[in-house]
């Protein structure tokens, strides 16, 4: 019987570590811009000045809060909102994750200094890094980065044609 659950587990833990993974590439620049926001500099040295346990707490507060949002999602999808679902989810994994990223962040030495948490995050870094080595994983990279350049390509070249119409049309005044 034991045997049985190892490879649904196996399956649900790597698409778990897949989708937080994807999405991590989307919230690390937000990130970074948050981080670069004035409007949060009270709020930033206060969560710096938080002692190991307390940062725990802090850290734990937006996985708590946003988790439940996967299950919501797929009860929507489930239930035949297709939209609703994949918008709850992908706003709720975004808003997670970019508030788990900006608090390890600024917390780091802190929260890797409680042993159980520096265990997890190795395991954590562990599993990230063995999806990251793999070739499916480099090609689908590979993939979303050639998309991106040919969707600000074709931005680009579509304001610029947008532009160049808004000339042609001026009226002599």
């Amino acid at each position: 019987m034991d045997r049985i659950w190892k490879i649904p587990l196996f399956v649900l833990a790597t698409a778990y570590f897949v989708v937080d993974g994807l999405f991590s590439y989307v919230t690390r620049p937000i990130s970074a811009w948050l981080g670069k926001m004035h409007f949060f500099e009270r709020a930033r040295r206060w969560i710096v000045s938080l002692r190991p346990y307390p940062s725990l707490a802090l850290f734990a507060v937006p996985v708590i809060l946003l988790e439940p949002v996967k299950p919501l999602a797929g009860y929507l999808v489930a239930t035949g909102h297709l939209l609703s679902g994949a918008a709850t989810f992908l706003v709720g994994e975004v808003l997670k994750l970019t508030c788990v990223e900006r608090l390890f962040q600024l917390n780091r030495q802190k929260l890797l200094s409680i042993p159980a948490f520096a265990a997890a995050y190795g395991y954590w870094r562990r599993m990230m890094d063995a999806i990251e080595s793999m070739e499916i994983w480099k090609a689908s990279r590979r993939l979303v980065s050639n998309a991106g350049h040919i969707l600000r390509r074709r931005w680009l070249q579509f304001k610029r044609a947008k532009a160049s119409s808004r000339l042609q049309f001026r009226s002599p005044r």
